[in-house]
C-alpha cells in the first residue's frame, strides 16, 4: 500500500521529490537494500531531498520509510498475478486469496492509528451518524450502518446522491458523516459532504489521501490502494474499507458508557431469542 500511496501523492510532490518517487517505484526491492546516499545518487538528488520525500509521505526519516516499504513488499507471493481464462480453480484460489491477504496485511502496516483515534472521539460524541457512499462504496456504507446502529446511536446509510444531499442539509452540529469512496473524486458525494459541513456536522472520510474528498475531511482515514485493477479481481479497496469500518465499530462499542453497553447486550440477547424460536420452528415435524 505504500507504493500505492506514493502513486496517489505523486502529483503533490516537488519536482526533485518526484525523482525520488520514480526511483523507488521503479525498483522498490533495490531501494530497501540501499542506503540513503545510494538512493539519492540514483535519483540524482541530494540526501536532504530524500528526507523531505519521506516526510512528505508522513515518515520521520529514511529508516522509517524503508522499514514500511520492506513490510509492504514482504507479502504473499504471486498475489500480483492476473487471473487468466486458463486458470484452474486452485489458481483462482491462490491468486484471489493472495491479493486479499496482501491487502489486509498492507492495511495493517499502513493504517494511521492516530486518525482512527480522532475518528473514534468524534463518533463517540455523535448525536447521529450518517454513512454516505455510491456504487460499491454504497454497499460498504450499508454494512457500516448495520454494524453501528447496535451502539444505540441513530444511524442511517445513503447511497443515492439525491437522498444524501437532502439528508446532509438537515444535519446539525454534533452530527457526524462518514463518507466512503474508493477514488475520492465523486462530485455528488463531495457536494453532500460540503452541505453537511455547512450544516455544522463533522466529516470522517475513508478515501485515498490527496484526493478532493480527503481535503474536506474533519478526520481523514487514508485508504491508499492502486486504483487500476484487472476486471477479474475483486476490488481490494472494498476489503480495506470493510476492515476499517469494523475497527471503528468495535472501537466505538468499547467506548460506550455502561448503560449503552447494557442496551447493546440486550439487543444481542433479543437476536439470540429470535434465532432460537426460528430453530424450534424448523425442528417441528411436518404434517402430512
Amino acid at each position: 500500500m505504500l507504493l500505492d500511496s506514493i502513486r496517489a501523492r505523486y502529483d503533490s510532490l516537488s519536482p526533485s521529490e518526484k525523482k525520488v518517487a520514480h526511483a523507488v517505484l521503479q525498483q522498490p526491492e533495490t531501494a530497501i537494500g540501499e542506503n540513503i546516499a545510494a538512493l539519492a545518487k540514483k535519483a540524482d538528488v541530494s540526501e536532504p531531498t530524500v528526507i523531505r520525500f519521506c516526510r512528505a509521505l508522513g515518515f520521520d526519516g529514511w529508516h522509517a520509510f524503508k522499514m514500511r516499504l520492506a513490510q509492504g513488499l514482504a507479502l504473499a507471493p504471486g498475489a500480483d498475478e492476473t487471473p487468466a481464462p486458463e486458470d484452474l480453480a486452485a489458481d483462482l484460489v491462490n491468486k484471489i486469496c493472495g491479493r486479499s491477504v496482501n491487502t489486509l496485511l498492507d492495511l495493517r502496516n499502513s493504517l494511521d492509528a492516530d486518525a482512527i483515534e480522532r475518528a473514534l472521539q468524534l463518533l463517540a460524541k455523535a448525536n447521529r451518524i450518517e454513512f454516505y457512499g455510491q456504487g460499491t462504496s454504497g454497499i460498504v456504507a450499508a454494512d457500516a450502518q448495520h454494524k453501528f446502529f447496535r451502539s444505540g446511536v441513530p444511524t442511517v446509510a445513503y447511497s443515492d446522491p439525491h437522498i444524501h444531499s437532502i439528508a446532509a442539509s438537515l444535519l446539525k452540529k454534533g452530527d457526524v458523516v462518514v463518507a466512503i469512496s474508493q477514488r475520492g473524486g465523486s462530485a455528488e458525494l463531495m457536494r453532500s459532504v460540503q452541505l453537511a459541513r455547512s450544516s455544522g456536522a463533522d466529516i470522517v472520510v475513508l478515501a485515498p489521501s490527496g484526493t478532493p474528498l480527503a481535503a474536506l475531511a474533519t478526520v481523514l482515514i487514508p485508504v491508499d490502494l492502486h486504483a487500476e485493477v484487472d476486471p477479474y479481481t475483486p476490488i481490494s479497496a472494498r476489503l480495506a474499507h470493510l476492515v476499517v469500518v469494523d475497527i471503528l465499530a468495535v472501537g466505538l462499542a468499547l467506548r460506550l458508557d455502561p448503560e449503552r453497553r447494557k442496551k447493546m447486550q440486550q439487543a444481542q440477547k433479543a437476536l439470540q431469542k429470535i434465532d432460537v424460536r426460528f430453530d424450534s420452528f424448523l425442528r417441528q415435524p411436518m404434517r402430512s
